[in-house]
């Protein structure tokens, strides 16, 4: 029997959620913590509310990522340069050093995944993924989340 599209989906986000459990398992980093990490690799120093904001979580959620990531040596607080009454966080070296491995792990999953799909399907496999990942964030960011009758109705390719 062939599995649908949407089962495979849950079967690769299962299996990259227990792959980053592994990964972490033993250290004080989570899934929730890492995307601090990542937010702030991507952006350098930032403050708890653009962290918050890239996250789409609430800043009182994301203090409590910082407390522990500064608490593991991952992130340190420094004061704001123009705000007296913020803080920036910013990445330890011992933090930038995981991430830069994290990244180049990140690269040869990809490269070894893409390897998987033959070279004349992967510009199509690429542009479907794509065109998947887009119309789920619409679904999801839809007032009320999945609607059937949107998913019936703009659903295909031709939509």
């Amino acid at each position: 029997m062939t599995r649908g599209l949407f089962d495979t989906l849950l079967l690769v986000t299962h299996l990259l959620r227990h792959d980053l459990a592994r990964t972490f398992e033993g250290t004080p980093l989570t899934e929730a913590r890492v995307a601090v990490l990542w937010v702030l690799q991507t952006t350098g120093p930032s403050t708890q509310q653009q962290v918050a904001a890239a996250l789409e979580v609430s800043a009182r959620n994301v203090s409590a990522l910082v407390d522990a990531l500064e608490a593991s040596g991952h992130v340190r607080r420094t004061p704001h340069p123009t705000d007296r009454r913020a803080v920036l966080l910013r990445l330890t070296e011992e933090a930038t050093v995981l991430m830069r491995q994290m990244q180049a792990e990140h690269a040869a999953v990809e490269a070894s995944l893409v390897d998987s799909v033959a070279p004349a399907d992967r510009e199509a496999f690429a542009r479907g993924l794509d065109a998947v990942a887009a119309r789920l964030g619409r679904l999801v960011a839809a007032d009320g989340g999945f609607d059937v009758e949107e998913r019936r109705e703009g659903g295909g390719a031709a939509s």
